[in-house]
């Protein structure tokens, strides 16, 4: 593909920036398919075209959501004087800006995106739409950092915390106590309780003051534990049916959630994994891009995938967090084949899948449910999972979803390591 360079725009943008397109079309770049809810299933992935994104960007600039709120009146006066075509050159320019600024990459399909196309130009005479469009790593962190602070806004600035314990170890980081120096601690002396004892041992006549071996004191902090985390991502296609979009809020969560990860907890791990007719573990850049798939909800394949995650990782903690608003209707048979039935609860499936569960209590893997849904057969279903493996469900809603997960991830007590 052609490659094209870029160079600073100084035209009149309004005063919109890269970040600003971000913000407004964080709902765009996180789609699930709601808007194609009855439409057949074509492939794991949406495609986003540089032209779709252009619609995206005139949308957001007619309903005003680019505008800085403050100035939303003077600048939708000025935008109604600017003239059609360089209302396009706006529109154009900020899509620039946007790959200039490593938010988005683009490419034709089979090819990895990384070279920013100009949408308008059409350097190699392709048309437009031949382009597909990518977020880049810098703009899924940003995503991310705005669904974390969406979310934790409600819960208050407190409730970023950390895995503490009841257990107390020596370290650099102090929770406000200190104790007598043992032989192996890190030396962050408390150097007050040092000299106290010192002084309550000899009196404060001699100085300087003598210190010896038991008078000294270091500081202590939390243990705290590190935690691998796989998180189920139910796409089956009730996820979207019913008039709501439950999918949407899931990623977003997924999202926040390796956010708060990476910034807050970097010796944790997370795993994503979507699961419908089968399961398939999703990096963490592709996660924008999933759209919801086949009918039905393997449950059992996306745990055994989890689990087997799970095992690699050599963590205090080890979890499963599922998300999920149907009951398990597909199973993978030992030849390959997928036996479905989305009609009530197959004794088979419900078998095989609380077989699962049981695997991963035996190997010390904890299953945490977050159910989006209300069914009497498929709440009795989760309570069995939840006491197989002691771990704990929640009925919630795609609007709670992420407060709910997010204080619980936090505020979940871990065990010591011996």
């Amino acid at each position: 593909m052609q490659y094209v360079n870029w160079t600073k725009f100084t035209g009149d943008s309004l005063g919109i920036s890269s970040e600003d397109v971000m913000r407004a079309l964080a709902g765009y770049f996180l789609r699930s398919g709601f808007e194609n809810g009855f439409a057949p299933w074509s492939g794991r992935d949406s495609e986003q075209s540089w032209e779709e994104l252009r619609e995206a960007v005139r949308d957001a600039l007619e309903s005003g959501d680019l505008f800085n709120p403050a100035r939303r009146d003077a600048l939708y006066a000025r935008l109604a004087e600017m003239p059609p075509e360089e209302v396009e050159r706006l529109i154009e320019n900020l899509l620039r800006r946007l790959a200039a600024d490593g938010y988005a990459a683009a490419g034709r399909p089979g090819e990895s995106a990384g070279a920013p196309v100009s949408a308008a130009q059409g350097q190699t005479g392709s048309p437009k739409a031949e382009f597909r469009f990518e977020l880049s790593s810098k703009g899924l962190d940003f995503l991310g950092y705005k669904a974390l602070k969406d979310l934790m806004g409600a819960l208050g600035r407190s409730s970023f915390g950390n895995h503490d314990t009841r257990e107390q170890a020596a370290s650099v980081e102090t929770s406000g106590s200190s104790k007598p120096y043992e032989f192996g601690d890190i030396l962050n002396l408390d150097i007050a309780g040092a000299l106290s004892n010192a002084f309550r041992r000899e009196g404060f006549a001699g100085m300087p003051a003598n210190l010896e071996y038991a008078d000294l004191m270091v500081y202590q902090s939390a243990y705290r534990s590190s935690c691998a985390t796989a998180l189920m991502l139910d796409c089956s296609h009730s996820m979207i049916l019913y008039g709501e979009d439950r999918f949407t809020p899931a990623k977003q969560v997924a999202l926040a959630l390796a956010h708060l990860i990476r910034t807050q907890f970097p010796g944790d791990t997370l795993d994503l994994v979507l699961f419908h007719d089968s399961a398939e573990h999703v990096p963490l850049p592709r996660l924008s891009r999933a759209c919801i798939g086949p009918f039905h909800t393997n449950t059992r394949e996306g745990l055994a995938l989890a689990r087997r995650l799970l095992n690699r990782s050599r963590k205090d903690m080890r979890q499963i967090v599922m998300i999920t608003d149907g009951k398990p209707s597909a199973l993978t048979l030992p030849d390959g084949r997928i036996y479905k039935n989305p009609f009530g609860l197959d004794p088979l499936v419900i078998e095989r899948t609380l077989d699962e569960a049981h695997r991963c209590k035996r190997q010390g893997i904890a299953i945490h449910t977050f159910m989006l849904a209300r069914d009497y057969d498929l709440v009795q279903f989760i309570r069995k999972i939840t006491e197989i493996c002691r771990g704990k469900a929640y009925f919630t809603t795609p609007y709670t979803l992420g407060r709910y997960l997010l204080a619980d991830y936090m505020n979940r007590k871990t065990r010591m390591a011996h």
